[in-house]
């Protein structure tokens, strides 16, 4: 079994789509979801992931302050934002949070593998 991995996206689509894409690869498994920013600390702690990927544009609580809220509770998580805004200050943005690594919509399975690869094994 893989490195288990919580997606944090308001489209379910993405955690299906991800799992689809990873459904051979045995190191990570697209194990959790998350609807929403405002309940990435209690899926983190109830599943204890070794990645979260956050989504940028949700309602409510936006990626940005999820992870920066998840990096201040716990500062031990592994966060990946995963987005289709893909501008400089997006990535800036994404580091200011806390978040480990950025990787833009659409992806293949190459890219999630990689981005994974560069947090959980770099």
């Amino acid at each position: 079994m893989g490195k288990k991995v919580l997606v944090v996206d308001d489209s379910r689509f993405m955690f299906e789509e991800m799992k689809y894409k990873l459904r051979s690869c045995e190191k990570y498994e697209i194990a959790y979801y998350c609807p929403n920013g405002e309940g990435i600390l209690d899926a983190y702690e109830k599943y204890r992931p070794d990645l979260v990927t956050v989504d940028v544009v949700m309602p409510g609580i936006d990626g940005f302050e999820a992870v920066h809220n998840l990096m201040q509770a716990h500062p031990e998580a592994k966060a990946l934002i995963v987005t289709s805004m893909v501008f400089d200050d997006t990535m800036a943005d994404a580091a200011q949070s806390g978040a480990c690594g950025f990787l833009a919509k659409p992806f293949e399975a190459a890219d999630i593998i990689s981005a994974f690869d560069a947090i959980l094994e770099g």
